[in-house]
């Protein structure tokens, strides 16, 4: 299944970042660490194409820290960009990032240029949160739902720096499948536009390649009979454990999915990454190159379509 999620106020912001975009000198593009280049936006990329852009990877705190940092020298070798790592114990975070955005533009700043700054990212990544810490005051709406905040806001970081926040935006389509379910497994994606279970059964196919040992701890398995064991039975056992069983002794699917998705998002697994840079490399490959199959049947089919119009009006 293609997890696939844009709701109308996503268009609109779509359309108030690329009007804004045009009077700001940096652009901040707040990244899940968990899952980096799943939760980089493909659209922000394109309208934001020259300009130097400053990756946050937060939540840090939750994710592998070997692997984010294989994620911060991925981003940092490219062009005019900047990567760094954040998590909720972040302290002076404002005084932080005006510091990296003000490497970004050297020559803007003072009252006369002040440097304007827009701040980007996926639903639920953080971002509200970050911003009430860096202004000291609530003034962001937060919450554990994506699309939370609906509308532009405007904060002041420094005397000469601006800080534009936007509500959290994905893109029309998502062309990586595994990215999809990564996003849905963050909480990134609306619940109505995903099958929970089969988000939870690709998050356990991914735990028990990589992190089995955490996947067992947490919910007191045997790490060692969980080698070779499907996704499907593993959700099954965790459902088991947790008491996730209906009358009659079956496993609620449901409410299993549910709770490893939750446990998950909270960090209850342990300090987890969904994807490698190598693995990213695969992925996308593979997505562009089924893109260009279905592209090619689509133009077969229209030529096939133009064929039959031509020989009906003979």
């Amino acid at each position: 299944m293609a997890i696939q999620w844009f709701p109308g106020h996503m268009n609109k912001a779509r359309k108030d970042v690329a009007e804004r975009l045009k009077d700001i000198d940096v652009v901040i593009e707040m990244l899940d660490a968990r899952l980096p280049a799943s939760s980089a936006n493909p659209m922000l990329a394109r309208m934001a194409k020259g300009k130097p852009r400053l990756m946050i990877l937060n939540k840090q705190d939750l994710a592998d820290p070997a692997i984010t940092q294989q994620w911060l020298d991925w981003y940092n070798a490219k062009k005019d960009t900047q990567a760094i790592g954040m998590d909720a114990g972040e302290r002076a975070p404002a005084q932080r990032l005006v510091a990296a955005c003000r490497q970004l533009a050297p020559n803007r700043g003072g009252l006369e240029k002040p440097l304007r700054v827009l701040i980007c990212g996926i639903p639920n990544v953080g971002k509200s949160t970050l911003i009430n810490s860096m202004s000291n005051r609530k003034i962001a709406k937060t919450g554990n739902m994506p699309g939370v905040t609906k509308n532009e806001q405007r904060i002041i970081l420094a005397d000469d720096v601006e800080l534009f926040d936007t509500p959290g935006m994905l893109w029309p389509k998502i062309e990586v499948e595994e990215g999809g379910y990564n996003l849905a497994a963050s909480g990134a994606v609306g619940r109505n536009a995903m099958d929970e279970e089969e988000v939870a059964l690709e998050l356990i196919k991914y735990l028990l390649i990589h992190y089995r040992a955490e996947l067992a701890g947490r919910y007191k398995l045997d790490a060692e009979a969980l080698d070779g064991v499907p996704d499907w039975q593993a959700l099954e056992l965790i459902g088991k454990r947790r008491g996730a069983v209906l009358s009659g002794g079956k496993i609620n699917i449901q409410k299993a999915a549910e709770i490893v998705l939750t446990d998950f998002r909270d960090g209850q697994t342990g300090r987890i990454t969904l994807e490698r840079p190598e693995e990213w490399k695969v992925w996308e490959k593979r997505a562009k190159e089924l893109a260009a199959i279905r592209a090619a049947e689509r133009e077969a089919r229209m030529q096939e379509k133009d064929g039959r119009k031509k020989q009906g009006g003979r």
